[in-house]
């Protein structure tokens, strides 16, 4: 990714939901696999290759909350001041 954009994967909600879904899954299994000739824990590989840490994941449910708020305080403001049955 060019450095540019990552201003826009830390915006990205999309990012945040991934990055709890696949930690909370599997951050904190502790089996071996094989990638790339090595084995690793699934802990470690996705420290090392997607940089997603299982410590993290209190920051990421924080986050993903205040999405949904800030959404849903946009909304309520945009009904209230948005009217377009005026005449």
């Amino acid at each position: 990714m060019p450095v540019w954009w990552r201003w826009y994967y830390w915006a990205n909600p999309v990012a945040w939901t991934l990055y709890g879904l696949v930690t909370s899954q599997f951050g904190d299994i502790q089996d071996h696999i094989e990638f790339n000739g090595r084995s690793t824990t699934v802990e470690d590989f996705l420290r090392n290759y997607f940089g997603f840490k299982h410590d993290f994941l209190g920051v990421v449910a924080a986050v993903l909350i205040g999405f949904a708020v800030t959404f849903a305080l946009i909304f309520a403001i945009a009904i209230k001041m948005l009217n377009f049955q005026r005449r």
